[in-house]
């Protein structure tokens, strides 16, 4: 049921971005209510995506945007496929079996700092610098608790938003981005149970090492005080980073409404499924008897459901400066565990043009 759900995002997002620039369908719409609609006010709160959604809309020539991000994302418990599973039930005795340790829950913390800036109305170019803070807690088959942490600048992000199709209310762009391997993937701890720093797992570490293409499409729609969007995205690994792997390629699909109920003040729904891959190939230096050390199980696939609200000051100092804040939890989750799964996301974010 879950891998269908998770097709049907993933198509419906393919659907309605292809559906939305569909000339022919344009055409067929009757003349009287052609005239209704008016064009896409990109001055509007709801103009842009949900926070948690990026490369989501482009700008006016010589129009620059910075912007700001707070993610914080908690996972926990354990799942093996679709199901939870305790992390005792999944632990060996001791001294024996694969599994001596299990991960009890991770927090992930997450500031993004992101430009943009348009050369034409037809190119907007983006950047996006993130600082990644993660901790993991632990239980040992004997019994005992631990707690490992990573900080550090993440993978930078740069590339074009290309516009695609503009018509009336409805707009559409190419997302053509790319990651820079610039988040460390030597990051190193104290694990009690080995009595010394050694590299840690996988998901401990800031970066994937390799070059990625971050191909997608989005588009947009508005009418009245409603508006509505679509994002296809995927990630493609290009070749394996200097510890001989590299991350799973991923896709994203998401679909999304917003409610103008002011003209300051809009609130939003959005559905997003995602589908990504196990590692292709293993680092040496990442060993031990805990699944997170296992590159063959790191894959899987999650439905998410969010609730949004954007603020644009009208008025005073703060004119023109976007506040806006989504928090999610999955719908379903399916895991080629054991691993953790996500138990909430929030995004914070700041916006301001000029």
């Amino acid at each position: 049921m879950g891998k269908s759900i998770l097709l049907s995002i993933l198509f419906t997002s393919l659907a309605l971005n292809a559906n939305a620039g569909d000339y022919d369908a344009a055409k067929a719409i009757s003349v009287d209510e052609y005239d209704t609609l008016e064009a896409f006010d990109h001055k509007r709160v709801d103009a842009h995506a949900p926070i948690g959604v990026m490369g989501d809309h482009l700008h006016h020539k010589s129009e620059a945007m910075l912007s700001y991000r707070y993610m914080a994302m908690d996972m926990r418990p354990n799942y093996v496929g679709s199901d939870e599973v305790t992390p005792r039930s999944q632990l060996s005795r001791p001294g024996t079996g694969p599994y001596q340790i299990m991960p009890l829950d991770m927090q992930t913390e997450m500031h993004m700092i992101g430009l943009m800036y348009a050369p034409s109305d037809e190119v907007t170019l983006a950047f996006m610098l993130p600082i990644i803070d993660k901790t993991m807690d632990h239980l040992t088959a004997m019994g005992t608790q631990f707690t490992t942490a990573t900080n550090g600048i993440g993978d930078f992000k740069f590339g074009g938003l290309v516009k695609l199709y503009e018509q009336e209310n409805v707009k559409g762009h190419l997302n053509l981005m790319m990651s820079a391997p610039t988040g460390s993937i030597e990051e190193t701890g104290f694990v009690a149970p080995a009595g010394r720093v050694i590299r840690l797992p996988y998901p401990m570490q800031l970066g994937s090492g390799t070059w990625d293409f971050r191909p997608g499409v989005t588009f947009l729609g508005q009418k009245g005080d409603f508006s509505w969007g679509s994002q296809l995205l995927g990630t493609v690994r290009l070749g394996e980073n200097t510890e001989d792997y590299a991350l799973g390629n991923d896709i994203t699909g998401t679909i999304w409404g917003a409610l103008r109920l002011s003209d300051s003040l809009s609130t939003s729904l959005r559905l997003s499924g995602t589908s990504w891959g196990d590692i292709d190939g293993r680092d040496l230096r990442i060993m031990g008897p805990v699944p997170t050390a296992d590159p063959a199980i790191q894959g899987g696939e999650r439905i998410d459901l969010f609730y949004g609200v954007n603020y644009l000051f009208q008025n005073g100092a703060l004119k023109g400066h976007r506040l806006a804040v989504e928090a999610g939890k999955p719908l379903y989750q399916d895991l080629d565990g054991p691993r953790l799964g996500m138990d909430w996301m929030m995004t914070v974010g700041w916006q301001k043009s000029w």
